[in-house]
C-alpha cells in the first residue's frame, strides 16, 4: 500500500480523537448483546423462583420475563397470579393507602401477561388511578408511572366516585410538564410544594421515566418541546463512559432508564446525541453485566444486584424490541395469554402431593410491610424474602422498624420461624432439659422435635440460645422440607458432586453433608456463592431466604 493511501483515513482519526467521536474498541455485536439478554433472563428466573407482590422479586421480575420471550412456563405466571389474588383479598383490594405506584406496577405485569386489572379477586385495580390528588402525592412517580401503567393496555380512564379531583390522562401529562426544570429534566419532586434543595438538579432516572410516560402523547407540541429540551439535558448529563451518575453515584439503573426511553420514543439507543467518546448507552450498560450471575449496581459492586438485574434485563429487552421491529416494552399489544390455572398443583398454597396433613400454608396478614434496614437507600439482597414472610407472620423485626438482616439467630429462633413457616401449632413437650415451660419459644421447640425437624445437641440438650451456623441450618429446612413433601435423600455420589464445587467441601460435618447438599441442589441456597462456610453464623437475611426458597419449592406460599 503507498504511503499517500492512509493519510487521509489518519487525519480524519486524528480530527475524530480530537472532538471526542473516537471509534469505540470494542462495540457490544448484536450476537453478544443477544446472548446476555437470554443470560439475564435465566439467572433472573432461577432466582425469583416464586415472585411475590413487590418492587424486587415480583411485578418487576415477572413483567420482564414476559416481554423477554424466554421460555417460560406458563405455572410459573399462573401461580404469581394466584400470589397476587391471595394478596389482594388480604388487602381488601387496598394495595396502599398513599403509593399509587403500587397499583401502577401490578397493571404492568397483568397486562403482560394477559390478564384483567379490572378484576382481580373481585377488585378493579385500575380504579385507584382515577383519583388524581392521591395519585399525584408520590411526587412525578405518580402520574408517571399511572400514564404508562394505562396506555400498557390502552385502558380508559378509570371513574373513581371517591375521588376529590377525577384523573384525566391530559391532567397527568399536564402535570409532568409543568414539573420540568429549568435545566430541561425533571426530579421526584422537582416543581412542586414539596421539592428539596436536591430536586433542582434533573436525575437520570425520574426523567427517563417522564420521557416513557410521554412517549405517546408526542402529537402535542407542547409535549414534544418538553421532550426535546429533556433529551437535550440527558446528552449534555450523560458522561464520558457513555453512563450516567444519580446522586453523584455512576450505576447500571440509571442507564437503563434512558435506554427504555429512548426505545418508547422510537429513538435508536446509538443516537449520536448519546454516544460519548464511541461509547453508547448499551455498551456502557454491558460493563456492569457478570455473564450468569446478573447486573451490578455500580462498578465497585460486589455481586450481582438483583434490583440493578430485573431493570437491566426490561433495559435489554426494551434495546431488542426495538432492533426487531418489535412493539415498544410498554406497548403490550403482542402481550401473552396466560390461562387459569385448573391443575391443584400450581394453585398459591396448595402444598405437594405428600406433604404431611399439618402442614399448611400461612395466609398474608401483613400485606407491604417492611423495614427500615431492609428498604430505599438501606435496600438489602434479601428484602423480598424477609418481606414476603413478615407478610405472613412467618418472620418478625427487632423492632416495628427494624429486621437487622445481618444479625445472627439463635436455635431457639430458628425453630419458631421454622414452625410458623409450616403452619404448624406450637406445643411444649419436655423433650430437651434446657427447654424452660413456659418460654417464649418452649412451644416452637417442642413441635420442631415432634415432627422430627429437631433432635437437639445431646444429652437431653437442645442449647436455645446458642447461635445457628449454616450447617445446621441446612438440617433443619432439609427436615422441614420433607415434612411437605420434598425428595430430600441424595446418594453419596450425588452429594459429592454438588458440594464439590464449592473450596471449603471438605468441612462440612458428615452428619449435614446430604441436607447441606439437597439445599443447594433444589436451590434453597444459592449455588453462585464461592464457599460454603458450614460452620459459620447464618444471618437473619440468609435464613429468610433460605425458608422463602424452599416454600416456594413446595407450593406454600
Amino acid at each position: 500500500m503507498k504511503k499517500g493511501q492512509i493519510r487521509v483515513p489518519a487525519l480524519l482519526l486524528a480530527v475524530m480523537l480530537v472532538l471526542g467521536m473516537s471509534v469505540p474498541a470494542s462495540a457490544v455485536t448484536d450476537e453478544t448483546f443477544d446472548k446476555a439478554l437470554l443470560d439475564t433472563a435465566e439467572y433472573v428466573y432461577n432466582i425469583v423462583h416464586d415472585p411475590q407482590v413487590g418492587s424486587v422479586g415480583g411485578e418487576w421480575a415477572v413483567m420482564a420475563l414476559a416481554r423477554s420471550g424466554y421460555a417460560v412456563p406458563e405455572e410459573y405466571y399462573q401461580k404469581y397470579y394466584a400470589t397476587l389474588e391471595a394478596y389482594v383479598k388480604a388487602c381488601d383490594g387496598n394495595l396502599h393507602d398513599k403509593k399509587y405506584t403500587e397499583y401502577s406496577r401490578v397493571i404492568l405485569a397483568l397486562t403482560a401477561l394477559g390478564k384483567d386489572p379490572t378484576n382481580v379477586a373481585g377488585y378493579n385495580l385500575l380504579t385507584p388511578l382515577g383519583d388524581y390528588d392521591k395519585t399525584i402525592w408520590q411526587g412525578l412517580n405518580g402520574p408517571i408511572w399511572a400514564l404508562i401503567a394505562l396506555d400498557t393496555g390502552n385502558y380508559p380512564m378509570p371513574e373513581n366516585e371517591e375521588a376529590a379531583v377525577q384523573a384525566t390522562r391530559d391532567m397527568y401529562v399536564d402535570r409532568i410538564l409543568e414539573c420540568q426544570l429549568d435545566d430541561g429534566g425533571f426530579s421526584l419532586f422537582g416543581g412542586t410544594a414539596l421539592a428539596s434543595t436536591g430536586d433542582s438538579v434533573s436525575d437520570p432516572d425520574i426523567t427517563g421515566m417522564a420521557l416513557q410516560a410521554l412517549a405517546k402523547y408526542q402529537d402535542r407540541d407542547d409535549v414534544k418541546q418538553v421532550t426535546e429540551a429533556a433529551l437535550s439535558c440527558m446528552s449534555q448529563m450523560q458522561l464520558a463512559d457513555g453512563g450516567f451518575a444519580s446522586w453523584g453515584t455512576k450505576n447500571s439503573e440509571s442507564v437503563v432508564q434512558i435506554i427504555v426511553a429512548l426505545c418508547e420514543l422510537g429513538l435508536p439507543v446509538d443516537d449520536a446525541r448519546f454516544i460519548k467518546n464511541g461509547n453508547t448507552l448499551l455498551d456502557n450498560l454491558m460493563t456492569y453485566y457478570q455473564p450468569g450471575a446478573g447486573f451490578l449496581h455500580t462498578q465497585d459492586g460486589s455481586g450481582s444486584n438483583q434490583m440493578a438485574t430485573e431493570q437491566a434485563l426490561y433495559g435489554l429487552i426494551a434495546a431488542q424490541r426495538l432492533r426487531d421491529g418489535k412493539p415498544s416494552l410498554y406497548r403490550m399489544t403482542d402481550a401473552l395469554t396466560i390461562g387459569d390455572a385448573d391443575a391443584a398443583a400450581v394453585q398459591s398454597g396448595a402444598g405437594l402431593t405428600g406433604k404431611n396433613a399439618d402442614v399448611t400454608a400461612m395466609p398474608i396478614t401483613q400485606p407491604g410491610i417492611t423495614f427500615d434496614d431492609i428498604s430505599g437507600a438501606n435496600y438489602h439482597v434479601n428484602a423480598p424474602a424477609i418481606e414476603a414472610l413478615a407478610a405472613r407472620g412467618i418472620i418478625n423485626g427487632k423492632s416495628a422498624s427494624t429486621f437487622d438482616p445481618d444479625g445472627t439467630v439463635t436455635r431457639a429462633e430458628f425453630a419458631a420461624i421454622i414452625v410458623r413457616g409450616l403452619g404448624l401449632t406450637p406445643q411444649e413437650n419436655a423433650a430437651f432439659g434446657d427447654v424452660s415451660s413456659g418460654a417464649w419459644y418452649a412451644g416452637y421447640v417442642g413441635t420442631a422435635n415432634r415432627y422430627g425437624i429437631v433432635s437437639g445437641v445431646g444429652d437431653g440438650l437442645f442449647h436455645p440460645d446458642g447461635t445457628i451456623t449454616r450447617e445446621e441450618a441446612a438440617v433443619m429446612v432439609a427436615r422441614a422440607a420433607k415434612l411437605c413433601g420434598m425428595e430430600t435423600q441424595r446418594e453419596s455420589g450425588a452429594v459429592r458432586d454438588v458440594l464439590a464445587q464449592f473450596y471449603d467441601y471438605v468441612t462440612v460435618a458428615s452428619w449435614a453433608q446430604e441436607s447441606m447438599a439437597f439445599c443447594y441442589d433444589s436451590d434453597i441456597l444459592s449455588q453462585q456463592e464461592d464457599a460454603i462456610r458450614p460452620q459459620e453464623a447464618i444471618l437473619r437475611g440468609e435464613v429468610a431466604q433460605m425458608l422463602l426458597n424452599m416454600l416456594g419449592s413446595a407450593n406454600l406460599l
